[in-house]
């Protein structure tokens, strides 16, 4: 699989966390959609938008 062709989802945890993980295999548990899929790059831009404190979310209550 090359990473150019290949399709790309945002996902988080429950920590609030955000990461890439390839739209056609299973989540892993504890990982949820967050519904924006495309590039690698397309994605990790959105989840530069979206995650703007990088602590997990138990340290930020």
């Amino acid at each position: 699989m090359v990473e150019e062709e290949t399709t790309f989802r945002v996902v988080r945890n429950a920590e609030e966390q955000y990461s890439v993980w390839p739209a056609e295999r299973e989540l892993p548990a504890g990982w949820f959609d967050c519904q924006k899929t495309g590039t690698k790059a397309e994605c990790l831009a959105q989840i530069n938008e979206l995650w703007t404190d990088m602590r997990p979310l138990s340290l930020r209550s």
